[in-house]
C-alpha cells in the first residue's frame, strides 16, 4: 500500500497507478460483498497496519492501511476462512459468515518468539488482484543478486532487461517489451522520476537498500501518471519511515575494486512523525584492463547519495509525507594512460569524463473524510534539478572535446479527488496536473562547418526548451466482486509546444476461473524526445550526431494482454503466465547507424514508414518442495523501423532471450543459494562508422549479428540473528565480448567505436557483501 496520500486514499490510488482496482461492494444482494475488517493488536489495543489478510487456499490478498482496516473481494467459489498474517504476530484464521455486508475484527497477538521469523510460504511474484500485468519485486527478491543499485535489481526478473550502452562511460538502461528505458515510465512511489535528461544514468541513483520493493507494469498503467509512458512502467516503492529497520548497514565489495557503503536509518520521533535518512556511496579508483585492448573496463566513478523522508499521520484522515535528495557523481573512462587536468594541450590518451549534480524534492498531502474510506483529496508536488558536465574523446588539437552539458529543472503538481458513484463497485478519480520542463543542452563536437555564421553555429551547439503543460484526466473503475474489473481512464494536456494532447488508456481483468485471469490492455503514449540523452552511447564513437531541426514528439499506440495460470505441483504453489504486447509508433525519433555509417541520422520517422515492437514472453514460475523455488521464461521480440524505405530490425535488440532462476533456503533463511541463467540469441549490430556507403542490401540478413551466449550467475547467503554475509559469482563461465571497442589503436580514427557492446567486457566479477540491521 501507498502510504503517504492518506490511510483509505492511497491504497485505493495506489491500486489505480498500477492499474488496480481496490475491492468493491456490490450493490445487488445476490452477490457477495468485499469482506472488510479491521486488524489490531492485542496487547496494545491498536491498529495494526501492514497485516496481510488473505483468503485461505488462494492468492487473494489485501493489506491493512495505517488504520488497520482493509477490504478484500470474494472471488468465484472462495473458502470461507481468512488467514491474517503479520511480521512479529502470530498468525490467525477466522471464519466469516457469507453476510450481504461482513464486517470482521481480528486481533492479534505477539509472537512469544521474535528472534526469527518462520515463512510459511510466499505470495505470487503476479498479482491477481491488479486489471494490469503486474510483477512485483519483493525486498527478499532483491536480496537474490548484489543489489548495490537499481541496475542490479532485475538481475532474477526475467521481465527487464539491463544492458550496457557503451563500453566506457559504463552507462545502463532497461529494456521493456523490446524498447529503450526511454519508453517506459520509471516512478518512485507513484511519482514520476529519473526521466529526461538523467535516463542514461537513472539506474545507478538508486541504492538496492533503499528499496522495499519494484512494481513492474507491461502496457498501459493508468492516466494519473501522465502521458509519456508507452511500454510500461516501473515502480520503485522506498522504504519507508514507520516501517523501515531502525537500522540498516550494507557494505559491498568485488574483486575490481569497487566498493559500495549503504547506511539506512529510521525512528519515530513521536506517535504521530516519523523519518528515515538514507545514505549511499560507491567507489571505484582502481584502473582494470582485462581484456588488454588498452581501455578501462569500467569507469572510475564516486558518487555520494542521500535521501531523507519525514512522514506525519495525524490520525483523523490527514496524512503529509515529505522527501529531500541530494546527489554528486563523478566518472572518468577512457585509455589506461588518460588523466584528467594534465597540462599537454595535445592529449594522445582518449578520455571520457562525467560529473553531475541533481537535487530532489517532494510533498504529498492527503485528506480523507471522517466515515467515507472512499473518498479521499490529495495534492502531490514534486521538483528536480539535474546538472551534468561531460567530455568525450579528448580530441587532438585544433578540434578539441566533444562536449555535452546539460540542466534541466522539472516541476510537477498534482491535484487528485477520489469517490463513488452510488456504490463502492463503481469507483472515480479526477484530478488537475501541471507539469514544467527546463532543458538546456550545450553539445559541442569539435567540428567547425564551412561558411557557418558564429550565430548559425551557436544555434547549432545550444539547445533550449521549455515546457509547460496542464492537463486533466478522469478515471472510472468497476468490479463486480465476482470476476471482472474494468478501468478507463482519459486524460487531456495542453503542450505549450505541440498543442492538445489526448491520451485514452483501457485495462481489463476478468477471472475466467478461480484461479486463471485474463488481462486486456490498450492506450496511447506522447513524449518529447531527447536526441542526445536518448542516444547517449554514440558519443563514444566517431559518428557524428546530424539532428532533424524539426523533430516532433513521438506517439505509439500499445495494444496486449496476458493469461495468468495459478495451480499446484505437489501441493505446492505455482505459476504459469503468457503475454504478447504490440507497439505502433505513429511518430518516432529514428536513430539511423545504418543508412550513413560515419553519421548518426536522428529524424522523424518517415512518411509510409513503419516502427514496431512486438513482445511475447513465456514463463513458469514453481515451488516444487519447500524452500526450493524455480523460474524459467522465454521471450521474443521483433523489433523493427524502416530506415532509408527499408524495415530493418533495430540494433543491439535481442530477438531471442532464455531464462532459468533456481533458488534454495533451508529453514528460517539460515542458508540461501541462487543460480541464474540467462541465454542471449544473436543481435544486429550497427556497422563500423569507418565503413562507406549504405551498410544494408535488400534484407536483414546482410546486416552484422552478435554471437550466441549465455551468462551464469549465482549467490550464496548465510543469514544469522542481526546481520548476514553473501558472496556470489557473475558470469561464472568468464565469457567476454571480443573486440567490444573498435579501432581501439587508433581512437581518434573515423573506425573508433565503443557503442556496440552485447556482452562483458571484464569477464568473471567474484563479489562479498554484509547486511547487518536492527528491526
Amino acid at each position: 500500500m501507498h502510504p503517504s496520500l492518506g490511510p483509505r486514499f492511497v491504497a485505493a490510488l495506489s491500486l489505480v497507478l498500477s492499474g488496480s482496482a481496490a475491492a468493491l461492494a456490490q450493490s445487488s444482494t445476490d452477490v457477495l460483498t468485499p469482506v472488510r475488517g479491521q486488524v489490531t493488536d492485542a496487547a496494545a489495543a491498536k491498529p495494526l497496519p501492514g497485516a496481510v489478510v488473505r483468503w485461505l487456499g488462494t492468492a487473494d490478498a489485501a493489506t491493512t492501511d495505517n488504520a488497520g482496516s482493509f477490504a478484500l473481494p470474494r472471488p468465484a467459489r472462495a473458502a470461507s476462512r481468512l488467514v491474517i498474517n503479520a511480521l512479529g504476530y502470530r498468525a490467525d484464521t477466522i471464519a466469516v459468515a457469507a453476510t450481504a455486508s461482513p464486517y470482521v475484527r481480528v486481533a492479534l497477538r505477539p509472537s512469544a518468539e521474535l528472534g526469527e521469523v518462520k515463512v510459511e510460504g510466499r505470495a505470487p511474484s503476479y498479482s491477481s488482484l491488479t486489471p494490469t500485468n503486474t510483477q512485483v519485486i519483493t525486498s527478499r527478491d532483491l536480496t537474490k543478486s548484489a543489489c548495490c543499485n537499481l541496475a542490479e535489481s532485475f538481475e532474477t526478473n526475467a521481465a527487464v532487461e539491463v544492458s550496457t550502452t557503451d563500453a566506457v562511460s559504463g552507462a545502463k538502461q532497461i529494456q521493456l517489451l523490446g524498447l529503450d528505458g526511454a519508453y517506459s515510465l520509471l516512478t518512485i512511489d507513484n511519482l514520476p522520476a529519473l526521466r529526461g535528461l538523467s535516463t542514461p544514468y537513472r539506474l545507478n541513483y538508486l541504492s538496492g537498500t533503499w528499496i522495499e520493493s519494484i512494481d513492474i507494469i507491461k502496457g498501459m498503467g493508468s492516466v494519473v501518471n501522465g502521458y509519456e509512458s508507452i511500454s510500461g512502467q516501473v515502480n520503485v516503492r522506498l522504504k519507508e519511515p514507520e516501517k523501515a529497520e531502525r537500522l540498516l548497514f550494507n557494505a559491498y565489495g568485488n574483486d575490481l575494486g569497487k566498493f559500495d557503503l549503504n547506511l539506512n536509518l529510521a525512528t519515530p520521533l513521536s506517535k504521530k512523525i516519523s523519518t528515515a535518512l538514507l545514505l549511499h556511496s560507491d567507489h571505484l579508483g582502481r584502473r582494470v584492463d582485462r581484456n588488454k585492448d588498452g581501455f578501462m573496463d569500467l569507469p572510475l566513478a564516486t558518487q555520494y547519495n542521500v535521501f531523507n523522508k519525514w512522514k506525519y499521520l495525524s490520525g483523523k484522515g490527514i496524512v503529509t509525507e515529505i522527501g529531500l535528495g541530494a546527489l554528486r557523481e563523478t566518472r572518468q573512462g577512457g585509455q589506461l594512460g588518460f588523466r584528467v587536468g594534465e597540462v599537454d594541450a595535445y592529449q594522445q590518451n582518449y578520455g571520457f569524463t562525467s560529473l553531475t549534480n541533481r537535487y530532489t524534492g517532494f510533498a504529498k498531502t492527503s485528506y480523507t473524510w471522517p466515515g467515507r474510506p472512499y473518498q479521499s483529496l490529495g495534492l502531490l508536488l514534486s521538483g528536480t534539478h539535474h546538472d551534468f558536465n561531460s567530455t568525450y574523446s579528448y580530441k587532438q588539437a585544433p578540434f578539441g572535446p566533444r562536449e555535452y552539458d546539460g540542466t534541466q529543472r522539472t516541476g510537477l503538481a498534482t491535484l487528485l479527488f477520489q469517490s463513488v458513484l452510488g456504490t463502492t463497485a463503481h469507483t472515480y478519480r479526477v484530478g488537475l496536473s501541471y507539469l514544467h520542463d527546463d532543458y538546456q543542452e550545450l553539445f559541442r563536437n569539435g567540428i567547425s562547418y564551412l561558411n557557418e555564421t558564429p550565430e548559425a553555429r551557436y544555434a547549432r551547439e545550444h539547445r533550449h526548451r521549455l515546457e509547460n503543460v496542464p492537463g486533466a484526466f478522469a478515471e472510472y473503475t468497476y468490479q463486480n466482486s465476482r470476476n471482472l474489473t474494468l478501468v478507463g481512464g482519459l486524460r487531456a494536456d495542453r503542450h505549450n509546444l505541440y498543442g492538445w494532447q489526448l491520451t485514452p488508456r483501457f485495462n481489463l481483468k476478468y477471472d475466467a476461473t478461480k484461479n486463471s485471469v485474463l488481462r486486456l490492455a490498450a492506450g496511447t503514449g506522447f513524449r518529447v524526445p531527447n536526441p542526445i540523452a536518448d542516444n547517449i552511447g554514440s558519443l563514444l564513437s566517431a559518428r557524428e550526431f546530424v539532428i532533424d531541426s524539426n523533430l516532433r514528439p513521438e506517439k505509439a499506440w500499445n495494444v496486449g494482454g496476458s493469461v495468468t495460470q495459478y495451480f499446484t505441483v505437489l501441493s505446492r504453489p505455482a505459476t504459469f503466465v503468457v503475454d504478447y504486447y504490440h507497439t505502433e509508433f505513429q511518430n518516432q525519433a529514428v536513430a539511423d547507424m545504418y543508412t550513413a555509417p560515419s553519421l548518426l541520422l536522428v529524424g522523424n520517422l518517415a512518411p509510409g514508414g513503419r516502427s514496431f515492437s512486438r513482445s511475447l514472453q513465456v514463463e513458469i514460475q514453481v515451488e516444487p518442495i519447500k524452500g526450493l523455488t524455480t523460474k524459467a521464461a522465454y521471450k521474443y521480440l521483433d523489433v523493427k523501423t524502416t530506415y532509408d524505405g527499408q524495415l530493418l530490425r533495430r540494433p543491439m535488440t535481442v530477438p531471442h532471450r532464455l531464462f532459468l532462476n533456481v533458488g534454495y533456503a533451508t529453514a528460517f533463511d539460515k542458508w540461501r543459494v541462487d543460480f541464474t541463467v540467462q541465454g542471449f540469441g544473436q543481435r544486429p549490430l550497427a556497422p563500423n562508422p569507418g565503413a562507406e556507403g549504405h551498410q544494408h542490401g535488400s534484407d536483414e540478413s546482410t546486416l552484422p549479428y552478435s554471437p550466441r551466449f549465455a551468462l551464469l550467475n549465482t549467490q550464496l547467503t548465510r543469514a544469522f540473528k542481526r546481520f548476514e554475509v553473501y558472496a556470489g559469482v557473475e558470469n561464472l563461465t568468464n565469457y567476454r565480448q571480443a573486440n567490444p571497442i573498435q579501432g581501439t589503436a587508433m581512437p581518434f580514427d573515423q573506425n573508433f567505436d565503443a557503442a556496440m557492446v552485447y556482452g562483458p567486457t571484464y569477464g568473471r566479477l567474484t563479489y562479498a557483501g554484509l547486511r547487518f540491521r536492527i528491526e
